[in-house]
């Protein structure tokens, strides 16, 4: 029987007894980003953040079977509902939908990675980001020369809609993958994408229709949003054709496959639904690699701004004086991988927790991975946490959410396997440069309490004891909702806009707008984006708050290496704002530093970047002042609602940036 609207908000009303300490866009951005539809309901009704919530806390039963006890589960209920701590992003837009039920695993794993040695990575990354995970890949040499070469004879598909094409592509997630590994397969070499290559035709051009694709705008029922049509997917197999044309008879180069995998993101991100973050990890001295991003080189294809681009690098002293070019303003500064510290150590010093087969890491770089490896996270917002004895309970809550979400099946049994085995999380600590002195110590023993509780915790539950537990992530959209400052970082001014993106055809748009907010179309390599608007508002973090325009580089490299030392056995993810002068003290510091103390650093120039619509930009305080006078927080919307289903690496880059 349905309920009405009315007996709902009536119910709601009793429910919501927790004030929601939100930050001033912390509840436009769970409405734009978490709320669903509640099922069964008269006029559409969309979730309230208590709803949510308790979204999440039934699926701990009714799918993860967790097994919390009512006095548990009102306890994880009062953390969420007062922004103490949350489960991941994946977690609240997933959890208790038939996604989970159907996908289990891959639908709430936020960050992937794998090893481009192998046609599979690519059909395999295609996958995983069309199910919404950041996916890292690794493209040194040494792995894209294990790629078969390509076929002499190969030419790109040809796309036929009749019925006498090869394949008609079906109108799912594994038609659009299925079709790139058919292309693949006639590019390897017939049987290399395995069961993928069944259908591949003998000594002819592959052709396929795209028929049965939905039509551009309509709407897809299980992630949300709409379709964006079969153009982007044949433009997409288009160009990864063009590419591999260009090697017949040859093997892939590295900047090769960062060019196809960016495309399979440009795919991805078509349709304003999913996002695509990746990073790409590369040798220090692939020059083609280094200069892929070097946009003042010109003719530089714009598909590339999907991906983060860093370097393995496990000696400093043997990193090229071009890596540093993109440093000086002549393109985005590449981040820096040490994979032999990540292999070596969980916090540092402790070699206890090892991680010997680690080939790389997620788009925002905190979380180590394997081929084929998935993590899961959880969040926690230190500034609003008042005990340690508050944080232990909340970490081990967390823990299990976690743990048991680890167990659940997965459709690629690579994944499941090293998933299964590893058991690894990453529950990470935000607003720490928000936090006091005294929330600030409580890390390093909580991290001690939360390795014996998974002792203790794993034995009696037969799991394996996890190999990581915790993390610290860069934390661009969970860190909204309270208003702390993101991970490590330090706020970025004590007066700046933040910018918003949102789907144009959101009934969110007109509520933004009618709040007296700045909204203007989305700015693209190639002009406007008009399936997508950035709004702006204006923001003000609290006077003790360290601001990057006051901290120096070597400081917040500090900080990286202080909680590295405290609490994540991961990685610490942080982008360090640094200005034009300061490159020579990060040079002379990385010199003495970074060999034993840093798992993964990215840099970005406080200012002067580049970026156009740049997530966060410094204004003055009369700027600040002009623009709140004329605007209204929102506080409550009614049933609008937009589904971005955006997750925390969300447009390619990671949120920080």
């Amino acid at each position: 029987m349905e309920r009405s609207t009315k007996t709902i908000a009536r119910e709601k009303e009793e429910v919501n007894k927790e004030v929601t300490p939100w930050s001033s866009v912390g509840y436009l951005t769970y409405r734009r980003t978490y709320s669903r539809e509640i099922p069964n309901t008269q006029g559409s009704l969309h979730e309230d953040w208590p709803d949510t919530v308790d979204r999440v806390i039934r699926a701990t039963d009714d799918q993860l079977q967790v097994g919390f006890t009512p006095e548990e589960k009102a306890r994880l209920r009062s953390y969420m509902l007062q922004l103490k701590g949350t489960v991941a992003g994946r977690f609240l837009w997933q959890l208790g939908t038939n996604t989970v039920s159907t996908l289990g695993l891959a639908s709430l794993q936020n960050c992937c990675f794998t090893t481009v040695d192998k046609p599979e990575a690519f059909t395999w990354t295609f996958d995983l980001l069309m199910l919404g995970a950041g996916v890292g890949y690794n493209i040194q040499r040494e792995y894209v020369y294990k790629l078969p070469k390509i076929q002499e004879n190969f030419q790109s598909p040809v796309r036929q809609d009749d019925s006498s094409a090869d394949y008609i592509v079906p109108d799912t997630r594994e038609g659009w993958v299925r079709l790139l590994g058919y292309t693949l397969d006639s590019a390897f070499g017939r049987g290399s994408i395995g069961s993928a290559g069944a259908l591949h035709p003998a000594n002819k051009v592959f052709t396929y229709s795209t028929q049965l694709v939905r039509g551009k705008g309509a709407a897809i029922k299980g992630f949300g949003g709409v379709a964006s049509g079969p153009e982007d997917l044949v433009w997409g197999i288009g160009e990864i054709g063009k590419i591999i044309e260009g090697r017949r008879g040859k093997q892939l180069r590295p900047i090769d496959c960062l060019d196809i995998m960016n495309i399979i993101g440009a795919i991805v991100v078509s349709g304003n639904v999913r996002r695509s973050a990746q990073i790409a990890l590369g040798d220090p001295d692939d020059l083609q690699f280094l200069n892929a991003k070097r946009w003042d080189l010109g003719d530089i294809p714009s598909w590339r701004t999907n991906s983060n681009n860093s370097v393995v690098c496990n000696d400093i002293s043997r990193l090229p004086d071009a890596f540093w070019e993109g440093y000086k303003g002549n393109g985005e500064a590449y981040g820096l991988i040490n994979l032999r510290l990540a292999r070596s150590c969980g916090r540092l010093g402790d070699t206890k927790y090892k991680d010997p087969n680690v080939r790389g890491f997620n788009p925002c770089a905190e979380q180590s991975l394997e081929d084929f490896e998935t993590c899961c996270l959880a969040e926690l917002f230190l500034p609003n946490i008042t005990s340690f004895d508050e944080l232990r309970d909340l970490t081990q809550l967390l823990y299990r959410v976690c743990k048991h979400s680890l167990r659940l099946p997965c459709h690629h049994p690579k994944t499941e396997e090293v998933v299964h085995r590893n058991m690894r999380m990453g529950i990470g600590v935000t607003g720490y440069l928000q936090a006091t002195d005294e929330q600030r110590g409580w890390l390093k023993k909580n991290y001690n309490e939360l390795r014996k509780y998974d002792s203790v915790y794993s034995s009696e539950n037969g799991f394996p004891a996890s190999i990581k537990l915790t993390t610290v992530k860069p934390s661009g959209t969970l860190s909204l909702l309270p208003g702390v400052t993101p991970g490590v970082h330090p706020a970025y001014s004590r007066y700046y806009i933040r910018r918003i993106r949102i789907a144009s055809d959101s009934p969110l748009v007109q509520v933004v707008r009618n709040h007296g907010y700045t909204v203007e179309y989305q700015k693209s390599g190639d002009g406007v984006d008009y399936n997508t608007v950035v709004a702006e508002f204006p923001m003000k973090v609290p006077e003790h708050t360290p601001i990057a325009e006051e901290v120096s580089a070597i400081q917040q490299l500090e900080y990286v290496k202080q909680l590295q030392q405290e609490w994540s056995d991961n990685a610490v993810s942080c982008t360090i704002y640094f200005k034009p002068s300061e490159l020579p003290d990060i040079q002379s510091y990385l010199k003495d530093n970074y060999n034993k103390s840093f798992k993964s650093l990215s840099f970005l120039l406080h200012s002067d970047h580049g970026f156009a619509q740049a997530p966060l930009e410094s204004i003055s305080e009369g700027e600040y002042d002009s623009r709140v006078r004329t605007s209204r927080p929102i506080t409550y919307i009614t049933n609008e609602v937009a589904f971005d289903s955006e997750d925390e690496c969300s447009t390619g880059v990671c949120p920080i940036k």
